[in-house]
């Protein structure tokens, strides 16, 4: 396996190499998940890769963001430029990106980021399809829902082992970008899980903020079970944090054993939140896995003084190197030196001479040419073929051996040869709408759907596929009104087979097509028959990525809600785009259900019908109150506070919508149809308190 350490920095690459990382992980510009850490310079990066390389280790650019249309020639730039100093490979999120990365560096390897939202053998054999030659998987996955992955894998399989864990599953996060349009799909979250709430009123907590965790006891298991790379948190973080937790790592896998007393308390002294977890391997999510930073945890300052004494020292990885030297009479001096990857240089020097008083001994060519000390090499075998009687310099033996290094050293940095290409024509704009967009509403409740609605005859009602049999759709049906099954965001392989029954029960209500959420879900159009629409959980940013909707079969694509509305007016709509107008947007989607955390009872394992109206509620310092609804396998979803309303801009109308969507999460029944008919245009008050969201600020 792969011991893959964060390089936040130059010198934090440094602490990960010096301590025994297989490969590093780093940001280079502003296209990376990291944006607040110092990263790396274009000018940089081609020497961070030949550090790395010189010692072994590979070298893995995180372009691990969402990007703008203006944003996507200087990702392009920045991919090239990787491709040709010979990074390992590039970490993506962006559909778009990786699109355009298959065709302008076909030779650069790409891996799926934990931002794509990948949790199950489908969406892992789709990436493979993409061009992905690794994976990340989501961190939330159980040991059983990773083997299954592992076992069937058509490409590496990258699994998270140790640090901090996002409240949301990754990808799926909102809720900095819409607070304060810091948005952790672009790489500047604000880390809003780590602040105290109350929920349903009751004492502060931090019932958002994980544990970081620890599989340090699950290593061999996940040896066995085929995992490719174990990657490690932390690219915020000191340089001796990084290294102290990659030796730790680095010695558990080497001796294949679990940690000692003495590396636990030292990884507990690094960083830790009130200690580890390791709740969702074990499979056991729960109010266990919660903690925080107290202002009185014990300083590591001890500790990682002795770290960076260690590694600052530049010696504690070196390269074994092979030499063999022949000095022969009326030849060139030659030496070859060859390393531990196969490659082979070889240097000539001046002829020896024939010796005047002493001739030149065996043992001390054998002792110069081991001087390797400013090197990162050492000297594990020198054979020295030598004719007797002859005479050369120490300094014509110290140039060989210097020179054979150089040259070695250039073997090992060389970067590959790769092609390149014209980056590949955007999509031709052929779906921008002059009129209106029609209106679509999503109603997660089954009493939501009105007589009173269905006279307003929307063209698209969204239904939950986990609640489809419990709507009364006739008079939807009787009008024409496209009846689409909202696949949830996240639904491991266990609950697909569940997932299947009731899309059979949303076909039986009417439903003639389904919302995709994420990559594992494509292939069910293909399973059901199903027409495939895209959601909102496929994060389309781009118009690229929208070109890689329609390259799916999908019929349209929601578009990112953290898009201003001149980015939608302006990207290139190769099929109908659909954007949120109306709604509590969600901020987050978790693994850990809040209301069971809270002990009032999870409604989904309870089986409990959940109306609109019972509404449990997480409330920050400022007294804003984001429900928290229930969610599809035991999971919550956590709604923005404000309801988005731009019923009275007429920027919405004009910017090549084919849909406008109205999302109706709390609303009264009522309430839903007097909301569709402001939208069409009738006179009435607004909500009482609403929001433009992001339509007109957009996100940094």
């Amino acid at each position: 396996m792969e011991l893959l350490s964060p390089a936040g920095r130059w010198e934090s690459m440094e602490a990960a190499v010096q301590n025994g990382a297989d490969a590093v992980y780093l940001g280079c510009g502003p296209f990376n998940a990291r944006r607040g850490a110092e990263n790396f310079t274009p000018e940089q990066l081609p020497e961070a890769v030949r550090y790395c390389h010189l010692r072994g280790a590979k070298v893995y650019l995180t372009v691990n963001t969402l990007l703008s249309d203006r944003e996507l020639p200087q990702a392009e730039e920045l991919l090239r430029l990787a491709s040709r100093c010979g990074v390992d490979g590039v970490i993506v999120q962006d559909w778009g990106l990786a699109a355009l990365a298959r065709t302008a560096v076909p030779d650069l390897p790409l891996h799926g980021s934990t931002q794509m939202t990948v949790h199950t053998l489908a969406g892992v054999e789709e990436a493979a399809r993409l061009g992905m030659r690794c994976v990340v998987l989501g961190r939330e996955l159980s040991r059983e829902d990773a083997a299954l992955i592992f076992r069937n894998s058509p490409v590496a399989v990258e699994v998270f082992v140790h640090g901090a864990l996002c409240m949301c599953w990754s990808g799926q996060c909102a809720m900095s970008a819409l607070i304060g349009r810091r948005s952790g799909n672009r790489g500047a979250c604000a880390q809003p899980c780590r602040l105290p709430y109350r929920f349903d009123g009751g004492k502060p907590g931090h019932p958002l903020s994980l544990k970081d965790a620890s599989l340090a006891d699950h290593l061999e298991e996940l040896r066995e079970m085929g995992a490719s790379i174990l990657k490690l948190e932390g690219r915020m973080k000191r340089p001796e944090y990084v290294a102290v937790v990659t030796r730790i790592y680095a010695a558990l896998l080497k001796e294949k054993r679990k940690p000692t007393p003495e590396e636990r308390r030292q990884l507990a002294l690094a960083f830790s939140r009130e200690g580890y977890t390791d709740g969702y391997w074990r499979g056991r999510p729960g109010p266990d896995m919660f903690g925080s930073r107290g202002e009185d945890a014990a300083s590591p300052e001890e500790l990682f003084r002795e770290a960076k004494a260690a590694y600052g020292r530049g010696d504690l990885r070196t390269v074994p190197a092979a030499m063999s030297v022949r000095l022969w009479a009326g030849e060139p001096a030659r030496l070859t030196v060859s390393d531990d990857r196969g490659n082979t240089a070889a240097v000539e020097g001046p002829v020896p001479e024939a010796a005047r008083s002493r001739p030149l001994e065996a043992e001390e060519v054998r002792a110069r040419l081991s001087k390797t000390g400013g090197t990162v090499f050492r000297a594990e075998k020198v054979e020295v073929s030598l004719e007797p009687g002859l005479s050369l310099p120490a300094s014509a033996v110290n140039a060989l051996r210097r020179e054979g290094l150089e040259a070695l050293a250039a073997l090992r940095t060389a970067p590959p040869e790769r092609r390149e290409a014209a980056a590949p024509d955007l999509p031709e704009d052929c779906r921008s709408y002059g009129e209106a967009p029609g209106l679509t509403v999503t109603a997660l409740h089954p009493e939501q759907l009105t007589a009173e609605l269905a006279k307003l005859a929307p063209d698209i009602a969204y239904l939950p596929v986990e609640r489809a049999g419990e709507f009364c759709t006739a008079a939807f049906r009787d009008r024409g009104v496209e009846l689409c099954a909202l696949l949830p965001r996240v639904c491991t392989d266990r609950e697909m087979p569940g997932l299947l029954s009731l899309l059979e029960k949303a076909r039986e209500i009417g439903c003639t097509s389904l919302a995709v959420q994420n990559l594992g879900q494509i292939v069910l159009g293909e399973q059901t028959g199903l027409a495939m629409r895209g959601g909102p959980g496929l994060n389309v940013f781009n118009s690229r990525s929208l070109a890689q909707c329609r390259d799916w079969g999908l019929a349209s694509a929601a578009l990112s809600f953290e898009l201003r509305y001149e980015q939608i007016r302006d990207l290139k709509k190769p099929l109908d785009c659909e954007a949120a107008v109306y709604g509590r947007l969600p901020l987050m989607i978790t693994e850990n259900c809040l209301i069971s955390n809270a002990g009032r009872g999870c409604p989904v394992r309870q089986g409990r019908a959940s109306p609109c109206a019972a509404v449990h509620t997480l409330t920050d310092r400022r007294g804003e109150d984001f429900p928290v609804l229930p969610a599809f396998g035991c999971r919550s979803e956590i709604e923005n506070g404000k309801v988005l309303y731009l019923a009275d801009k007429p920027e919405y109308q004009t910017c090549g919508l084919r849909w406008a969507n109205l999302r109706f999460t709390t609303e009264p029944p009522e309430e839903c149809a007097r909301i569709v008919r402001l939208y069409r245009g009738e006179a009435g008050d607004p909500p009482e308190d609403y929001t433009r969201g992001l339509f007109y600020r957009g996100v940094e």
